[in-house]
């Protein structure tokens, strides 16, 4: 990524230019990655004491113990396990639970993603010197932990997705909750609910904007939230409790349960929500550097929390006389005179925390969509120079009737934080567990250190998860239930699309086959390019059979385009494309394979289409030269396709050619289509200096120009999953309505979104499963 390389850069220059620039992400990273946990004092005492578990008492060990709860949770899991450890498991500078699932896939060939192209076994050297333990032993071997595996992944995603209806739900009716102080109680329970659903409307209607347009505003109003809060915090310190830091002692926890006893476990559940949106650190990786992250939650975050913390439970301390344990938040502890810029502030920070995380769920899905683990859905990229700045749009419209429908149904934030604790601890332990097999697996670390993590971590999650899980039936059911709802969309999608493959490589027929059909039938080749879109990455489509038998002709160039989503974050522009040669030249017959990383940006159909041709004509030229198929320079074969690191260059020219010039001596030589049908304007190939070609390579990459300029046709397939009588019901139910479903209701492939329709056929084909 360019951020990792100015890193580098500056790395490179000297140790004040690496802090400049280090320094420069971090605070860019506030707006990004830390707004939803920088929202979070506005709700976590509230939440605590809310739900009528534990009551304040004039002893003070309610606030004390809940204080040093909040101290040692924020301390372990986003200092010690986020910034320590999880941070350093990127996957090629991306980070997330599908990061972790693909760099455990990659190592140990233990994925069951449908296959990718030649070349994206990556680590395979890494994964063949690593020791064979017993856990990858098994991974390999056994399907269903695999199953197991990719089910763990999934869940964690779909806990993302359900945090991402929640948080913008709970983060402002929170910071709109401040207005109860300044009205009557029979007024605010009719004025917060309209207010924060108009917020969260304008929220969501301005995503399609991108994030890119107002980001130069997140990080100064998170900075000036933190810095806020911090005052207030101190001030509260000083003015009300000075010895409140005796209670960061983790003697008050043990006095805390030991009085609450289930009550305090119970109330778990609201102390929780401290940590939400610290996956997001791990979750946003791809957008700056560790050293960033770590630098703006070590330095100014993390500091101004527990000031936070620190001076709301100073306050609380002093004051004893709350109406019930609803009213005990930030907002009684903020001074009266400040009390409406602080408010103003909090509703921004709000929308800022919430717009971090619906970037990142439109991102997640992006990845999943990508990975064939979700419904291909329309992806707009807002920014052309940000990287991941995205907009779903069908995602954003059904996050904001979800959130819109919690918030109305529920109306107070007790409910809402009940159900986002669950959310969020699940995620982080789908983390822990994924961790864990990356440090046996990838890290090559005894399994004590696995286990250690996994059984220290894992502890402290588990009880926070069981004191959410309790609260079922008080809000906790709806991220079970979405995460549900979404986890069997995306099995029935994934299970649907793998058969789809299957039945591609049961029903493709040989090349022979191909090669034969010309006397048989009587094929006619007409003019131009014809891109035939397939899955296979070898072998003939059966669509293309279909096709052909039915409509004897196809085009004087032919390619067979296979477009794949690598479980990479990134392919390099060398490493994309993929040609081959299917029968003798004489054919024109072309297999190309397209590799892109889940987090890739997908060129548009007029750049793909020159860089098509291009790496086609690279190809001929190269192919002349070396007769193993290896490329000069950069390039090499891999599996009988060559990568093409880069296109043989289209140039345009005005004026006619005779091509007296063809073996001049100017800077290139250059190929000319058409000698006999002059135009202004033409486009040729530029070859290198002193290139000797032959007559026969000449030729064909003049025909591909012909072929160029007659136009490209595409044909690509509409299939039509039916499952084969004598199937059991499950499969029935899953292929015939639940995967035809949601077939009907997404996007075609995203190579067929922009085509132009005069120029693409689709050939309907019922395949049996």
């Amino acid at each position: 990524m360019d951020v990792e390389g100015s890193g580098a850069a500056a790395r490179r220059k000297g140790g004040w230019w690496w802090w400049r620039e280090e320094a420069v992400l971090a605070y860019q990273s506030l707006g990004v990655v830390y707004g939803e946990v920088a929202a979070a004092p506005l709700y976590v005492y509230r939440s605590a004491f809310a739900g009528g578990d534990i009551e304040h008492s004039a002893g003070n060990e309610e606030i004390y113990g809940a204080l040093s709860l909040v101290f040692w949770t924020l301390t372990l899991v986003p200092l010690a396990k986020y910034v320590l450890l999880v941070l350093r498991a990127d996957d090629a500078g991306e980070g997330g639970t599908f990061a972790l699932y693909s760099l455990i896939c990659r190592r140990v060939r233990a994925g069951l993603l449908p296959p990718c192209a030649a070349g994206e076994e990556l680590d395979a050297a890494g994964a063949a010197a690593a020791p064979v333990s017993a856990v990858r032993a098994a991974l390999e071997r056994h399907r269903v932990l695999q199953r197991l595996l990719l089910l763990l992944a999934l869940l964690g995603t779909c806990m993302v997705i359900g945090d991402g209806v929640l948080t913008p739900a709970v983060s402002v009716f929170s910071a709109v909750s401040g207005l109860e102080l300044s009205m009557d109680k029979d007024q605010h329970k009719y004025i917060l609910l309209p207010i924060t659903c108009v917020i969260l409307v304008c929220l969501f209607a301005l995503q399609h904007y991108g994030t890119h347009r107002v980001g130069f505003l997140f990080a100064p109003i998170v900075c000036l939230w933190l810095l806020c809060i911090s005052i207030i915090g101190v001030y509260n310190i000083i003015h009300w409790n000075p010895h409140v830091y005796q209670a960061l002692s983790p003697y008050y926890m043990y006095k805390f349960l030991r009085k609450t006893q289930t009550g305090g476990w119970m109330s778990l559940g609201g102390i929780l929500l401290c940590v939400t949106g610290s996956e997001a650190m791990y979750a946003d990786l791809g957008h700056f550097t560790q050293n960033s992250i770590k630098m703006a939650f070590t330095l100014l975050v993390y500091p101004a929390l527990v000031l936070a913390y620190m001076g709301q439970a100073a306050y609380i301390s002093r004051h004893h006389n709350f109406e019930d344990g609803s009213h005990i938040g930030f907002y009684v502890s903020v001074p009266e005179k400040i009390r409406w810029p602080v408010l103003g502030i909090a509703i921004l920070a709000s929308v800022v925390g919430s717009q971090a995380i619906i970037t990142g769920t439109f991102s997640i899905i992006k990845q999943c969509s990508s990975l064939n683990c979700f419904p291909r859905v329309k992806i707009v990229h807002t920014s052309s120079t940000v990287h991941g700045q995205i907009y779903i749009p069908e995602i954003n419209w059904i996050l904001m009737i979800l959130c819109l429908s919690v918030t109305i149904g529920f109306r107070d934030t007790k409910h809402l934080t009940n159900a986002q604790g669950l959310a969020v601890i699940t995620v982080m332990l789908v983390t822990t567990c994924l961790m864990s097999l990356v440090i046996l697996l990838c890290w090559n670390k005894s399994i004590v250190y696995a286990l250690s993590f996994l059984l220290f971590f894992g502890a402290i999650e588990v009880i926070y998860f069981a004191a959410s899980l309790v609260k079922f039936h008080e809000g906790a059911w709806v991220p079970v239930t979405l995460s549900f709802i979404f986890m069997m969309m995306m099995c029935v999608w994934h299970y649907g699309t793998k058969k789809k493959y299957e039945f591609d490589v049961q029903n493709k027929v040989s090349i022979s086959w191909l090669l034969n059909i010309g006397p048989s039938l009587g094929i006619v080749r007409v003019r131009g390019i014809g891109l035939i879109h397939t899955e296979l990455m070898s072998g003939i489509p059966a669509i293309f059979s279909h096709f052909v038998t039915n409509l004897p002709a196809f085009h004087q160039v032919l390619v067979f385009l296979c477009i794949k989503s690598v479980s990479v974050p990134h392919v390099q522009p060398e490493e994309r494309f993929l040609v081959g040669r299917i029968g003798p030249k004489k054919y024109r017959i072309y297999r190309v394979i397209v590799r892109y990383g889940y987090r890739d940006v997908q060129k548009d159909d007029v750049e793909f289409e020159k860089d098509l041709v291009s790496s086609i004509a690279e190809f001929i030229r190269c192919a002349d030269s070396n007769q193993n198929g290896f490329m000069d320079g950069a390039s090499h074969s891999c599996e009988g396709l060559s990568f093409i690191s880069k296109g043989l260059p289209l140039e345009e020219e005005e004026g006619e050619f005779d091509g007296s010039d063809s073996t001049g001596s100017s800077a290139h030589k250059e190929i000319n289509p058409n000698t006999t049908a002059p135009k202004p304007k033409r486009v040729r190939f530029a070859l290198p200096k002193d290139t000797k070609i032959d007559r026969e390579v000449r030729d064909e990459l003049q025909e591909l120009m012909e072929a160029r300029e007659a136009g490209m046709s595409f044909i690509t397939g509409r299939s039509h999953m039916k499952a084969k009588s004598g199937s059991g019901l499950i499969k029935q139910i899953v292929i015939n309505f639940g995967y035809e479903f949601l077939r009907r209701n997404s996007r075609g492939p995203a190579f067929a979104v922009n085509l132009p329709h005069v120029s693409t056929v689709e050939v309907g084909m019922i395949c049996l499963v």
